[in-house]
This record gives C-alpha cells, structure tokens and sequence, in this order.
C-alpha cells in the first residue's frame, strides 16, 4: 500500500472529517476538519495497515491574508512498518484558536505543541502541560505570527527584561577578550 491509497483508508474511515487529498512533489497530504483530529490520529496510528508510529514534526502556519483560517497545524507522519510518510493538515480559525492534543498519542508531540503554542498561540486541549518553551513566561505576542512585529524598538510591547539584558550585556563587555 502507498500514501495515496493510506489516505483513501483515512478518508473511508473519517468520510466527513477529510476535507481533501492532494499531492505535490511526491508527498500525499490530507487535509481534515480540526473536530476529530485526535480520533484520526488514533486511527492512523493504531490501524494495522497504517502504523505510523512516528510523528517526524508538527508545526503551525499562519497563513494571514493568504487563506482562511488563519492557521493549520501540520502533522507529518511515518510508517516505519510500511515505508511511507504521510502529512496531514488540520485548519485552525483565528476565533478559535484550539485543537486537541496528540500527546497521548504520540508522546513526542508534547514540546512541539507546546512550541506551536508559544510561537503562534495555538491551544492544544488536553496538552498535560501547556505553557512557554522557547520564549519567557512574561513574553507577551507570539513571534511566528504574520503581524508580529519585526523592528527591534517595539515601545510597550517590548519584553520587561529585554533592557535587563542589554544592561548586563554592556556591563560584561569590560570582560571580552581583546
């Protein structure tokens, strides 16, 4: 069994949660409603035929004036038993911005759907420990967002410790080699 017809499995388990299958530059990717995500996840990783046991990465994507939603989360998947990959695609609304957890599926999802959380602010229900992994807890916004500012000089949405580090930086600086 290939990708595509993995995917036909899926879409005949779940035939009104897959929105679509498409292919490009050889990889099959299915994109589904974000409702029964878990329960699909589940599926493809518990269905004899499919087993994909690893998940290689899961990561957001803001897709501002671009697409609507917003945002999707991307799962990319691999079947070591079958010798396939496959990714999937859950669209996440700008109003709504949850899906569910995997983390009891796959327990490698537990920091990349915390680092989607802190990068694009994107809920994982049922996450056991949902909170900042990359950024400070006090960091306010999230960084991989479109419309996160670029410029260094950010006024009251810069981070408080921000000209802490700049300072303690200038006082070190007496401490560089030469």
């Amino acid at each position: 069994m290939g990708a595509y017809e993995a995917a036909e499995l899926i879409k005949n388990a779940f035939p009104s949660e897959v929105v679509s299958i498409t292919e490009s530059h050889g990889q099959v990717c299915i994109t589904m409603n974000k409702e029964r995500v878990r329960d699909i996840m589940q599926y493809v990783h518990d269905e004899p035929e499919l087993s994909f046991h690893f998940l290689v990465d899961l990561c957001g994507v803001d897709y501002m004036d671009k697409k609507d939603p917003r945002f999707e989360v991307v799962y990319h998947l691999y079947s070591m038993q079958h010798g396939m990959r496959l990714r999937l695609k859950a669209p996440v609304p700008e109003g709504d911005l949850a899906i569910d957890s995997v983390v009891d599926v796959w327990a490698g999802a537990d920091w990349r759907e915390r680092e989607c959380f802190d990068m694009f602010g994107i809920m994982f229900k049922g996450h056991p420990d949902l909170r900042r992994l990359l950024m400070p807890d006090d960091w306010e916004g999230y960084p991989l967002r479109k419309d996160y500012p670029l410029k260094s000089d950010l006024g009251d949405k810069e981070w408080s410790g921000y000209k802490e580090v700049v300072e303690i930086a200038k006082r070190n600086k007496a401490y560089e080699a030469r």
